[in-house]
């Protein structure tokens, strides 16, 4: 395990997920989530934008939630700002919620010129021209280390497939100008908001980036998952990176969310929350999340959204072991409510058929929870 990169998850449900949900869902409900999503265990939680109400009205009572829900302590909250108004507007709510400002400048633009003309009504050509000012401004300060980065940096829905010598042409401009101004890259940030991803571009490029800028460490990855790869694509980039580098992840609970301004809408989604913590344990990285009351907290949601969400652990639970063990006995397991009995027990099945005509036995089992046993006394 000393192998992987040291990996930070930010939960993006109550920002990434809501904001292309209904706007009617109630400050009371997103209060609720908010407060369980605290109590998981998860490290860093956005808890919405200050953005327009009117081009994103789902986050039109997002004052309302910050001075109602109950932050934890040891949890970061962070908002989406998009801009000054934006700031200022969060600032209101520090503490609890932490406004990172300064730091570590970076360079960025979208690979698609189309995306930023729907996304924020302005140019490729636009966001290229704020980068000598950035430079400047950092120059000015001090600051001694530095960001590059790319939006829709795998394909466009207008404009197709991005190639690798497309991605590192764009990155070695943006490297060339703080190499200029004396001020070391170390960071890179990769977007996808069409769900282009797929491991083993992601793989490449992030091996490319590792053999050109070794110095390097520290990789941002916004991954969303419309064809299913965003989890495969960071597991990809796990195997990739090494104990040297720091991995920072963006998912949601359920997989909720998605771009108004990509075509895909809810489709698009990201990696769900409760999957990766699922892989991440399973690897043997400690996370640090009570994966049972991340589960309820999917469950809450659907309740709130009114369907089912995207989510794989949420549905048949974590790798059932030692006391989770299924009963031998149960009878016909059909419906998702019928599999939550991971979690809600045998209530959860009561009524259905079982065909079998005596008990199950099993020498098997017998040995299994023998060695159970031996162990918890060990312990």
């Amino acid at each position: 395990m000393s192998d992987f990169p040291t990996i930070e998850l930010t939960e993006e449900g109550m920002r990434e997920g809501l904001q292309i949900e209904d706007k009617d869902i109630s400050v009371e409900d997103r209060i609720r989530l908010l407060d369980a999503l605290s109590e998981t265990g998860l490290k860093h939680i956005v808890v919405g934008s200050f953005v327009s109400p009117k081009w994103t009205p789902q986050m039109a009572r997002i004052d309302e939630v910050v001075r109602g829900f109950h932050p934890r302590p040891g949890v970061t909250y962070t908002a989406l700002a998009l801009n000054a108004q934006g700031v200022e507007r969060a600032k209101q709510y520090s503490p609890p919620l932490t406004i990172r400002q300064g730091g570590r400048p970076s360079l960025s633009c979208h690979l698609c010129d189309v995306f930023p003309r729907r996304n924020t009504n302005s140019t490729q050509e636009q966001e290229i021209a704020r980068w000598p000012g950035i430079v400047e401004s950092a120059r000015t300060r001090g600051v001694s280390e530095a960001g590059i980065g790319m939006n829709a940096a795998w394909g466009s829905n207008w404009l197709g497939e991005f190639s690798l010598e497309q991605r590192m042409t764009m990155l070695r401009r943006q490297h060339a100008m703080w190499d200029e101004a004396g001020i070391k890259v170390t960071s890179i940030s990769l977007g996808d908001p069409m769900s282009w991803n797929r491991p083993h571009v992601v793989g490449e490029q992030l091996g490319e980036i590792k053999r050109v800028w070794p110095e390097i460490t520290r990789f941002n990855l916004h991954l969303h998952n419309g064809r299913g790869m965003a989890a495969l694509s960071t597991w990809e980039a796990i195997r990739t990176l090494s104990s040297e580098d720091h991995l920072h992840i963006e998912t949601t609970i359920g997989g909720i969310g998605g771009c108004p301004y990509c075509g895909n809408g809810r489709a698009t989604g990201m990696a769900p929350t409760e999957d990766m913590i699922f892989l991440l344990e399973e690897l043997g990285i400690d996370t640090g999340v009570d994966l049972d009351k991340l589960i309820q907290v999917v469950w809450m949601a659907e309740e709130v959204l009114g369907r089912p969400l995207m989510g794989h652990v949420s549905k048949a639970g974590p790798l059932p072991r030692g006391k989770r063990l299924y009963a031998m006995d149960m009878p016909f397991v059909e419906t998702f409510e019928e599999a939550r009995h991971f979690l809600n027990g045998p209530e959860s099945y009561a009524g259905q058929i079982a065909p079998w005509p005596g008990p199950i036995e099993s020498p098997a089992r017998d040995e299994v929870e023998e060695s159970f046993k031996a162990a918890a006394g060990r312990n």
